[in-house]
Formats: structure tokens, C-alpha cells, sequence
């Protein structure tokens, strides 16, 4: 197979592909409401599907946030972006931990626990954005 060097047709073929992910998307959102409204949540929670859409979501997520750093418009200082989102996303885990706790039927290790579930889920992006800046602010110092 001959690789393809024409602009207009490899931008064709990525209209190709978007167009087969929306509808495979479509197709798999489907199929998870039906589970759900037979089923119920836990129902489609057991679906095969529901791991396969989660990955799918996550993997674009991060795709998406490469390609908007690389967006950007005005270039921001990574570290200081860093300390904000880290501040931010701690204050969200701490009162997320308090409101759990509180909660009835729960205790203090419930809301710890969810607490640094959420933290650790939050970092992880945060991180990622982290080293794209800082890999992009290097990128424009070294020209």
C-alpha cells in the first residue's frame, strides 16, 4: 500500500476517521442506554462497552489537551499554572472529603478516601499540562 502524500486526501481521511468515531461513539452511547434503561446503572456498568467508551473519553481528553496547549495564544508560566491548579484542586478534594464525611452512613475514612481518589484523578491531568507547557516554553526559548 502506497503511503499517501497529497494534503487534501490525508485531511479527507482524517474527516473519514472523526466522522467513524462519531459514529462508533453514537453506536456505543446507544447500545449503554439501552443497558441502562433495561438494566439499570449497575446493568451497564457490567457492559464490556462502558470500559471501551471510559478508555475511548480519556484517551481523547488527553489528546485534546496536547492540542490546546499548543493553542494557546499568549504563553503562560507553567510553574505558576502548576501551583494554582494544585491549590485549586486540593481545596475541591478537601471539601469533597468533608461533605462525604458528613454525609449519613459515611465516616471520616470514607472522605478520605474519596478525597484522595479525587486528588490523585486531578493530578494526573494537571501534571500532563504541567510538562506540555513546560515543554512548549522551551520549545520557543530555544528559538
Amino acid at each position: 500500500m502506497k503511503k499517501i502524500t497529497d494534503e487534501r486526501l490525508v485531511l479527507r481521511n482524517l474527516q473519514h476517521i472523526k466522522i467513524a468515531y462519531i459514529v462508533q461513539t453514537v453506536g456505543i452511547l446507544a447500545i449503554l442506554c439501552y443497558e441502562l434503561i433495561v438494566g439499570g446503572l449497575d446493568g451497564m456498568r457490567q457492559n464490556p462497552l462502558w470500559a471501551v467508551f471510559m478508555i475511548t473519553t480519556i484517551v481523547y481528553a488527553y489528546l485534546t489537551m496536547s492540542v490546546s496547549v499548543e493553542h494557546e495564544t499568549s504563553i503562560k508560566n507553567p510553574k505558576k499554572s502548576f501551583y494554582i491548579s494544585l491549590i485549586v484542586l486540593l481545596l475541591i478534594s478537601f471539601g469533597i472529603a468533608y461533605f462525604t464525611s458528613i454525609t449519613p452512613n459515611f465516616n471520616w475514612g470514607n472522605g478520605l478516601v474519596v478525597g484522595a481518589i479525587i486528588s490523585v484523578c486531578g493530578f494526573i491531568p494537571i501534571f500532563y499540562i504541567y510538562k506540555l507547557r513546560l515543554k512548549q516554553a522551551n520549545d520557543l526559548d530555544e528559538n
